[in-house]
């Protein structure tokens, strides 16, 4: 394609940052409670069991990403390892998961303003607030990829340092004896609990997106990866723990964090956690255009869709027309649904995109692929253990959803199946057609 190219301005932390900021989101503030209902006093156990599950995921991701340079992660995986209409739904359903995640974030931005000023959370105030953070954020994607980093750092930053303060003060006030595990294995309850741990732990999987834009991509990314998902596991673990630990049921208090930061820091520690919330959701939300748009540019550059989202604007070197139009379906997503049944949604999209990176793994290390892919700069250990069980765990957690959840991800699928095969006529009917 002629044209200016995208401009390569991320180093190894600004994908760690972009990584971070898209794992802490809103989940890690109003998921625990919800797990608490489901496992119990387990929950520590569970929360390691899913920074496990990211840990094997992860590393897939590291080995496939130490083989690509251009922009695309998961469905370049894909489309080297199963061809183009897997790839095709790879990349779909890796944007569906990105947009709905937005827009989910945008309405939990709204919830914890609200908590504020009840106003904004219903009619024109709803509509102006939810317009203007979108409008806002695709226009610093637009302006350039490095000052998206720059704010995606500052986000990272402003979230980490009231939940690092939190963890800090916090551990001295825990009771111990509520840690202790009481009972069996919630073992039918256990499916839900890791869905919803599932959409606090996953996120790291964009730093492989805009690897066309970072200087050392084979390099940065799977360094990246593995940096994010310890970050995280630790992170998640311990908030849990401490609240977990300081308030006495905590699966009966729809704020966690701002009820337990309420006991050991008073009303001023309510509302330190109070306001991180908000940057830690804007900062998401600024993550997730950034990686949806570039899928979108992907699936463009490669043939799957009409050249004009994979424009690039002469003067900032961004996909610009990308990131206008998934931004306007982020709109459309938040102003239709909650916040619930968006992150339901984007969970689900996300065990396909999983399934495919741990069988793109596989496949890719055989000998007849040697001459399609560049060599792998960082290779998983044990063979091919860690990317079965990676299979087998992420294939177990998806079937494991409720029969509403499945149809979901049916749907999803059978949406990209339809869109791919319009492509195909257009393609037929004069447009590019790329290998």
């Amino acid at each position: 394609m002629n044209g200016p190219s995208l401009r390569r301005d991320l180093g190894r932390w600004d994908l760690t940052a972009i990584g971070v900021n898209m794992v802490v989101g809103a989940g890690i503030y109003l998921v625990p409670s919800e797990v608490a209902a489901q496992a119990g006093t387990w929950c520590p156990m569970a929360y390691l069991a899913l920074g496990f599950f990211s840990l094997l995921v992860g590393l897939c991701f590291a080995e496939l990403g130490s083989r690509f340079e251009g922009t695309g992660g998961p469905y370049l995986y894909a489309r080297a390892a199963f061809g183009r209409f897997a790839a095709f739904e790879v990349g779909w359903m890796y944007w569906f998961t990105r947009v709905c995640a937005q827009a989910s974030v945008t309405n939990g931005l709204l919830l914890a303003l609200g908590y504020y000023w009840p106003s904004l959370g219903a009619g024109a105030a709803r509509i102006a607030v939810i317009t203007g953070v979108t409008i806002a954020l695709a226009a610093v994607n637009i302006r350039g990829v490095k000052q998206t980093a720059w704010l995606v750092d500052f986000f990272t930053l402003g979230k980490l340092l009231p939940l690092l303060l939190f963890v800090a003060v916090g551990i001295f006030f825990i009771h111990p004896g509520r840690l202790v595990p009481v009972g069996p294995v919630p073992w039918s309850h256990l499916p839900a609990a890791l869905l919803l741990l599932l959409f606090i732990f996953s996120g790291y999987e964009v730093i492989a997106v805009p690897a066309g834009e970072s200087r050392q991509p084979r390099r940065h990314v799977p360094f990246a990866v593995m940096a994010t998902i310890l970050v995280i596991t630790a992170l998640n673990t311990l908030v849990h723990v401490v609240a977990m630990g300081t308030v006495p049921d905590l699966a009966a208090t729809a704020t966690p964090l701002a009820t337990s930061a309420a006991i050991f820091l008073g009303v001023a520690g309510a509302l330190l956690v109070g306001i991180g919330s908000v940057i830690s959701i804007a900062g998401n939300a600024a993550g997730q255009i950034l990686t949806s748009s570039r899928m979108l540019f992907a699936l463009a550059e490669s043939g799957d869709l009409p050249p004009f989202f994979a424009k690039i604007h002469r003067s900032f070197r961004t996909p610009a027309n990308s990131v206008i139009f998934s931004s306007l379906v982020t709109l459309v997503l938040a102003f239709s649904g909650s916040f619930e049944q968006l992150a339901a949604v984007s969970a689900m999209a996300r065990l396909i995109v999983y399934l495919a990176v741990c069988g793109a793994t596989l496949v890719l290390r055989r000998p007849r692929y040697r001459d399609r892919v560049e060599p792998a700069l960082f290779r998983v250990p044990l063979g091919s253990l860690i990317p079965s069980l990676g299979l087998v765990l992420s294939a177990a957690i998806f079937f494991g959803a409720s029969r509403e959840e499945l149809a979901v991800g049916t749907l999803a699928l059978a949406g990209g199946a339809a869109l791919f095969a319009a492509g195909v006529l257009w393609r037929r009917n004069g447009g590019p057609v790329s290998d």
